[in-house]
């Protein structure tokens, strides 16, 4: 035994020194640990979103009052969160099917899965998980032993935690790797994707998918690149996207501080490889295709969705499912936040809600 350890005044008594980081509050995602641990710093939670911020790492359900009123979900009822991500909507989903009720919990994230896993087991209803997309929602039914369902639900879109984290390549506004995959099981990456893809496909799913002005452009810049050197980090395709519209990192500050609420310049560039990467159009069509059918009768589907393009789809399948007898009523109307639910989570600004019932 050393002298420290008998002591108990060395080295090995003191208490872990917290991170250090530059300044009086910490930018990296990493070095915020107390934003990334809110059961320990429940303090963060109300003091951020007060300020209109989403603590780094969390996620905010978005509409949730919305949701409930028009899938209104009833005790003993059986419930399939198609992406459960942080558990927002599930949890309140388990306390009106309670206790008779059963709610089943699917996403592609098997790291996002695990920890609500463990934040959902006080849920005052049973709750079973399944990692996958939901375009096999049929296959996670018939493992259930269950003919149908009667709340279908499905938030679309990248989380809150995924954006954060820097090593999951979702943001424009920290350098880690391209990545861009909700689920790691997935083969091709965002970097992958670049180096592959052809220039004209390249622009027309940035048009397609993202509306891009600029399309040709930084498709065109893009492939230039890689014939350079591969793009491997999201910074560097955003130094590619502002050179492809004619900027620099300091002429787009001048334009922000200016504009404040403008649009960061590689914000469609990044949607759009994150859709093609996660074929994301793809699995919402089987779903839209599926949704009836796994639904008992008097069932609701609901589904909040982040793009022009997803919105589509849902407000085209609600409506031929109505006009087929498949639903027999879905909303005339979409429906959006509220001011007071964008002013307590920017990030919902662009949600959509629609619902249909069979």
């Amino acid at each position: 035994m050393n002298e420290s350890e008998s002591s108990g005044d060395g080295p090995a008594s003191r208490p872990a020194r917290r991170p250090r980081y530059r300044g009086t509050h910490p930018r990296d995602f990493r070095d915020k640990y107390k934003e990334r641990d809110l059961q320990t710093h429940p303090e963060i939670a109300a003091h951020l979103r007060a300020k209109g911020r989403t603590p780094a790492g969390s996620h905010v359900p978005v509409m949730t009052e919305q949701v409930l009123a028009h899938l209104h979900p009833s005790p003993g009822e059986i419930v399939i969160d198609c992406t459960v991500g942080c558990g927002g909507h599930a949890m309140e989903f388990a306390r009106r099917i309670a206790p008779a009720g059963r709610l089943i919990a699917l996403d592609v994230d098997g790291v996002e899965l695990e920890r609500t896993r463990v934040r959902l087991g006080q849920t005052p209803a049973p709750v079973s998980f399944h990692r996958g997309n939901f375009a096999g929602v049929g296959n996670v039914l018939a493992k259930e032993g269950l003919d149908g369902c009667d709340v279908l639900f499905a938030d679309l879109g990248v989380s809150s935690m995924q954006i954060d984290d820097p090593d999951r390549g979702m943001s424009y506004k920290h350098d880690g790797p391209l990545d861009l995959r909700m689920d790691d099981r997935l083969k091709r990456t965002g970097a992958d994707l670049i180096q592959s893809v052809d220039e004209d496909t390249l622009a027309q799913a940035l048009r397609d998918l993202a509306d891009e002005p600029d399309a040709e452009a930084i498709a065109r810049a893009i492939v230039r690149r890689r014939s350079e050197r591969p793009v491997t980090q999201t910074l560097q395709l955003v130094e590619l996207v502002l050179a492809a519209k004619g900027l620099t990192a300091e002429t787009w500050r001048k334009q922000r501080a200016a504009h404040p609420g403008l649009l960061h310049p590689a914000a469609r560039t990044f949607q759009t490889l994150r859709i093609l990467v996660n074929d994301e159009l793809g699995c919402l069509k089987k779903l839209l295709a599926l949704a009836p059918y796994c639904l008992r009768p008097g069932g609701r589907v609901g589904i909040i969705s982040f793009h022009s393009g997803e919105d589509r789809l849902v407000k085209q399948s609600f409506r031929e499912g109505l006009h087929s007898d498949l639903y027999h009523a879905a909303c005339e109307d979409v429906i959006v936040p509220r001011p007071d639910d964008v002013a307590s989570n920017p990030r919902s600004a662009s949600a959509k809600f629609r619902w249909a019932a069979r």
